[in-house]
């Protein structure tokens, strides 16, 4: 697959609702553990608007501001500010109705650094960015100019990053204040995101 159209784009987004929302109860029951156990309906309801945002698109850049802007206006918490951040991000980098391989590492990379100025969390403090950074990290790393094998790489380094997450201690938000507590479960924002990347590569599948 050479170019990721619109389409593609919006069928990403599409697949990755249907499985966070199979996921939905399983996402908050490991908030519950370290949070107050709203994860899992904060990220559909977060996701739902940017599906809804993107229905109307007809190129990437007003596209993905939309999605961006619309999550952040309509629905409150840090879930939709940094899903909002990703998507405006990814704005930033997006041209036109269809991209190249690189368009589409491009993309994700801007995406990911504006997560970056939206929250001071790295990989390793037991967080959604255990799955985000080693995603956009091996697409980036990814040669192929197969944006399916792109997306795979992704999707791949994304649940090994919040399986990595299991282990850990959380020293990141209130999270923190669990302490040795947070050890032997899976950060849910790690799960929910790496969810959503296994689900952009599923959908081209």
């Amino acid at each position: 697959m050479d170019k990721l159209t619109i389409t593609d784009f919006k069928a990403m987004l599409d697949v990755a609702l249907k499985n966070i929302k199979a996921k939905e109860e399983e996402f908050s029951k490991l908030d519950a553990v370290i949070g107050d156990g709203d994860h899992g309906t904060a990220i559909v309801t977060a996701l739902s608007c940017i599906v809804r945002s993107a229905q109307q698109g007809t190129e990437f850049k007003s596209m993905l501001t939309d999605m961006g802007m619309n999550v952040m206006l309509e629905v409150s918490g840090s879930t939709s500010t940094l899903l909002g951040a990703l998507f405006l991000g990814m704005s930033d980098a997006a041209e036109g109705t269809e991209l190249d391989a690189d368009g589409v590492r491009k993309m994700f990379a801007s995406g990911l650094a504006n997560v970056q100025q939206q929250t001071a969390a790295k990989v390793g403090d037991k967080t959604m960015m255990d799955a985000l950074v080693p995603a956009v990290e091996a697409m980036k790393a990814c040669t192929s100019s197969d944006i399916k094998e792109i997306l795979d790489a992704g999707a791949k380094a994304a649940l090994a990053g919040a399986e990595a997450t299991v282990p850990m201690k959380a020293n990141f938000g209130r999270a923190r204040n669990y302490g040795e507590r947070s050890i032997g479960y899976m950060d849910s924002g790690a799960a929910s995101w790496s969810c959503m990347f296994a689900s952009f590569a599923e959908a081209l599948k």
